[in-house]
């Protein structure tokens, strides 16, 4: 029986699109359904326009956002997951995996793990 992947809250994450590659950290929140990455990052990597609008509901309301497809690499799993849109520029990451994702790569969180440069 394989062990399933543990990370941490703050995790190394590659965005793959079709022209480049981005590494960044990324906040791990298993209390958010869905994934988001911040809308300038979206631009620079030309990951837009999204596929479909939907309604996400976050401690500051209601809004409508786009939802691209991408593919990211995660503790050398690459995963596609549907994320939103969003203005995180007022955030310290600029890249949210929630549930969705995690739930496809079948990781496990600790939130004493440290992250490893």
């Amino acid at each position: 029986m394989s062990e399933r992947p543990i990370l941490g809250l703050i995790e190394s994450v590659t965005i793959l699109s079709d022209n480049s590659k981005q590494k960044l950290l990324a906040r791990i929140d298993t209390g958010a359904t869905s994934s988001s990455i911040d809308k300038e990052l979206a631009e620079k990597l030309s990951l837009g326009p999204g596929h479909r609008l939907t309604t996400i509901r976050s401690a500051t309301g209601t809004e409508k956002r786009e939802i691209v497809k991408i593919k990211v690499l995660l503790n050398g799993k690459v995963i596609e997951g549907e994320f939103s849109i969003a203005d995180r520029a007022h955030m310290t990451y600029s890249v949210l995996i929630g549930q969705n994702v995690l739930k496809k790569g079948q990781f496990l969180i600790d939130p004493l793990k440290k992250r490893k440069e």
